[in-house]
């Protein structure tokens, strides 16, 4: 009996790690992508800094997600293929950074689109949990804006400020996933 109701304790709080993962996601991706968007004039040490930031702290937050992926018996797989992304990622853009703007667009690019992949997929597999289309539907915008900074990369006007409106623009998925769970949350 004490198993059982430390299972249903342990499942329905799952919910609740998630909204304050995906709030934590939000403020840093607000933060982030303001700091880079006043840096990306050029690559330079801080703009570079900020790159390998990023996918590293998304190892971090997979991390701790798969700790509640697996009260639940969610997509642990799925978040351990992301950290494993995410951290060859960074360690892509700190190579990139010395290659220059289009280099680090083309990593930044490769990344999106198999991180969106996962997302989709991690998202698919929460849908019971409420809040998760967002989830789903940032996804499928990483896949196609990945293949973005990949065209991007090989025209003039090459740009870091575009990785700024993707990260804000993650950020705000995960604030509307954090909403609707805690909608899902008092509805239950």
């Amino acid at each position: 009996m004490d198993t059982v109701v430390a299972t249903a304790t342990t499942r329905s709080s799952v919910p609740a790690t998630l909204r304050k993962l995906y709030l934590l996601r939000f403020a840093f991706a607000a933060v982030w992508a303001a700091l880079l968007f006043a840096t990306a004039g050029a690559l330079n040490p801080a703009s570079a800094a900020l790159l390998v930031i990023y996918p590293l702290f998304d190892v971090a937050c997979a991390v701790f997600d798969v700790r509640s992926a697996r009260a639940d018996g969610g997509p642990v797989r799925h978040l351990y293929a992301n950290i494993a992304l995410s951290a060859l990622t960074g360690a892509g853009l700190a190579a990139a950074a010395a290659s220059g703007i289009p280099a680090v667009l083309r990593v930044w690019g490769a990344w999106a689109v198999a991180a969106g992949v996962v997302q989709l997929l991690v998202g698919a597999a929460r849908r019971r949990l409420g809040g998760q289309w967002a989830m789903i539907a940032s996804g499928a915008l990483s896949t196609l804006a990945g293949a973005s900074f990949f065209a991007q990369a090989g025209s003039s006007g090459a740009s870091l400020g575009s990785l700024a409106g993707y990260a804000l623009l993650g950020g705000i998925f995960f604030l509307v996933s954090a909403l609707r769970l805690g909608r899902a949350r008092a509805e239950a």
